[in-house]
C-alpha cells in the first residue's frame, strides 16, 4: 500500500530556516530516519521509505508553497494514491510552537499552500499534518512572520518536535488517522 506524505515549504535556499518550511523539516527527518534520499524528480524531490511493508512517497515539491497542489496531484495521479492515502504536513500559525494536530480533512484555513491543494485535486478530504508555529507577530506581518527563522528557544526543542511529527506520520500510515489522533493530538 502507497502513501504519499506532502511537506510543504518553499524550495529556494533562502527560505529553509523558515517557519513556514516545517513541513520540508519533517519529511527531512522521515527519510534520514529511514535513511532514504530524496532525488529530483518533476514537480518537487521525492524520496521512498518502506516500513512494514507500507511505501511511504516523501515529497518535496519545488513549485513554491502557493502552487503545491500541483505537485501533490501529480505524484497522486502517478503514483495511483487516493486521497485517503495523503498525508499534508504544514505550518500553523494558530497552534502554540510545537503543538501538533492530525486531522482527517478540513479547509485550508487561510493557508495558500492547502488553500492551493484543495483546489488542484479538488477535494479537502485528505489528512493533514499541522505542526504549530505560533503567532507571536504584529497585526499584519504574518508573511515576515512565517518567512522568519525560529528562535534559540524553539530550535532547542525542536529535534524532539521533529521526531513526533515523524511517528505521527508513520502511525497514520500503519495505525490509521483516527487511532494516531488518540494517540497523539493533545499530548
Amino acid at each position: 500500500m502507497k502513501y504519499l506524505i506532502a511537506g510543504l515549504g518553499n524550495f529556494a535556499p533562502e527560505y529553509w530556516e523558515t517557519r513556514h518550511n516545517i513541513g520540508f523539516r519533517i519529511v527531512d527527518r522521515l527519510a534520514a530516519d529511514g535513511a532514504a534520499l530524496f532525488r529530483p524528480a518533476r514537480y518537487g524531490d521525492i524520496a521512498e521509505l518502506r516500513i512494514k511493508g507500507k511505501v511511504l512517497l516523501l515529497l518535496k515539491p519545488t513549485t513554491y508553497m502557493n502552487l503545491s497542489g500541483l505537485a501533490v496531484r501529480y505524484w497522486l495521479q502517478k503514483e495511483k494514491i487516493p486521497d485517503e492515502n495523503l498525508l499534508v504536513v504544514s505550518d500553523d500559525i494558530v497552534l502554540p510552537f510545537g503543538t501538533l494536530r492530525l486531522k482527517p480533512r478540513g479547509s485550508h484555513g487561510g493557508h495558500n499552500g492547502l488553500r492551493n491543494i484543495e483546489e488542484t485535486i479538488g477535494t479537502r478530504e485528505y489528512a493533514r499534518l499541522r505542526f504549530g508555529v505560533g503567532n507571536a507577530f504584529p497585526a499584519g506581518r504574518q508573511i515576515d512572520y512565517v518567512l522568519g527563522e525560529f528562535d534559540a528557544e524553539e530550535l532547542a526543542v525542536m529535534p524532539e518536535k521533529l521526531h513526533t511529527a515523524a511517528e505521527m506520520v508513520k502511525s497514520f500510515c500503519l495505525a490509521g488517522v483516527n487511532i494516531t489522533m488518540n494517540l497523539f493530538n493533545n499530548k
